[in-house]
This record gives C-alpha cells, structure tokens and sequence, in this order.
C-alpha cells in the first residue's frame, strides 16, 4: 500500500528556516491536491498550504509571505519552505494528497520553534 512520508521537521530557533518535504513510497496518479496541514496541542488541524494540480497555491493568512509550497513532480515530492518561524508554528506538520478515489496522509513530523 503507497505511504505518504512527510520528514523535515525540528527545532529552530525563532525567525529560522525548514524545509519540510513529503514523498510518497509508490506512485500516485490523478493529484487533485497535495497540502500541508499542522496541528498544535488542544488546537484543530488547520491546512498550512496547499497546491493543485494546476499549480494554483493557497495559503492560511497566518503564513503568507513567509511559508512557500512547491511540487516536484518528478520526484512525486512536494514540499514546504518555512522562513520567519515563529514560536507560534509549533505544531505536528502533516501532508495530504487528494485524487478523485482517496486521499492520502503523511505520519506528520513535528516542528518546534523556541529559543
């Protein structure tokens, strides 16, 4: 059975970078949608960002301007660049894929920002 594998994840310091990347362990075909989510303790998973298979990118006003989503399609890879981090993006990372017949999730990998 294909896994999403999300990785990338850790502690950073407040206004540093990750780069967080989730690939898939088989092939996938028909992406609707590929995004991001996260989900801090006591809180609901929110989505991050998001890509379709046109390209066109979404994000949560929490993170415009500094968070970037990107897809390699050769790789069947998409990832999520942090800039500008934040205490307040500490949370379980997670990333979806949507085709018309199911949708996958990644195991989540967790992003901690503090001094």
């Amino acid at each position: 059975q294909v896994r999403l594998v999300d990785s990338g994840g850790g502690l950073v310091q407040p206004g540093g970078s990750l780069r967080l990347s989730c690939a898939a362990s088989g092939s996938i075909f028909s992406i609707l949608f590929m995004g991001w989510y996260r989900q801090a303790p006591g809180k609901q998973r929110e989505l991050v960002a998001g890509i379709t298979s046109g390209n066109s990118t979404n994000y949560a006003n929490s993170v415009k301007g500094r968070f970037t989503i990107s897809r390699d399609n050769a790789k069947n890879t998409v990832y999520l660049q942090m800039n500008s981090l934040k205490p307040e993006d500490t949370a379980v990372y997670y990333c979806k894929w949507v085709t018309p017949r199911t949708e996958y999730w990644g195991q989540g990998t967790q992003v901690t920002v503090s001094s």
